[in-house]
């Protein structure tokens, strides 16, 4: 039986991916901040799961809680990491800024950084993250949030560079997603709306694709490319 890991997995996608991958015969890790929400999802998975309390954004911690993870599921050939926040914040409060920054840029860095070295240790498998359409662009509405999921793609892309120039099969794959049904989905303009269960089914086809990129839902690539082909003149205006 195959082990999966999944960071952020006490709801939304991450929620979604991992009943997902228990019904496709994969032994589960979850981890995620809330303990009740985490217990909620492994109780509901078909197959075996194990759970580990964690918050990235105290990233020493969180690496040290992962191994544990990753000790305890045994030889993880598949990381997911799913946490993330986003906050609406045009009047950029610090606290709102400076928590998007902790999670989706420093804990992630750190999640990555465990789950890397331990594919390097076992000599295959693959690493999934993921990021957003909003990475594409910056946004006067959620700045660090943008922001940091531009960070979450370019890190991956460099970590694949890495992978390649080891040698070494494993995938890196990035997942930028359009609007989703979940809690992080607080835009007054949402369109294209996917639930978390079509997204998660779209996200395992392109691990099993071993995809280096994927947009959720695919017509999210038609957005993708208005955003790069606007000329930066017209996209101030938006």
């Amino acid at each position: 039986m195959p082990g999966a890991l999944i960071v952020g997995a006490s709801s939304g996608i991450g929620a979604a991916l991992a009943q997902r991958l228990s019904k496709q015969g994969y032994r589960v890790g979850l981890a995620a901040r809330r303990s009740e929400l985490l217990e909620q999802v492994r109780a509901g998975l078909p197959g075996p799961a194990v759970t580990k309390v964690m918050d990235i954004s105290e990233p020493e911690a969180a690496m040290a809680a992962l191994r544990e993870l990753i000790a305890e599921v045994g030889d993880v050939e598949l990381y997911v990491i799913s946490s993330g926040v986003g906050f609406i914040n045009p009047q950029l409060q610090w606290a709102e800024e400076r928590n998007t920054i902790e999670v989706n840029v420093l804990g992630f860095t750190a999640m990555v950084n465990v789950a890397i070295g331990a594919l390097e240790a076992r000599g295959s498998g693959q690493l999934v993250g993921i990021s957003s359409v909003a990475a594409l662009r910056g946004g006067r509405a959620a700045p660090a949030y943008n922001a940091s999921k531009a960070f979450v793609s370019n890190y991956l892309e460099g970590i694949r560079q890495r992978c390649q120039r080891s040698g070494m099969p494993i995938t890196v794959t990035d997942i930028q997603p359009g609007f989703v049904r979940t809690a992080m989905a607080q835009s007054p303009q949402l369109f294209w709306v996917a639930s978390a269960d079509r997204a998660a089914e779209q996200i395992f086809a392109a691990i099993r694709q071993r995809k280096r990129h994927a947009y959720v839902t695919r017509r999210w690539r038609l957005v993708a490319w208005l955003l790069r082909s606007l000329p930066a003149s017209w996209y101030q205006r938006l």
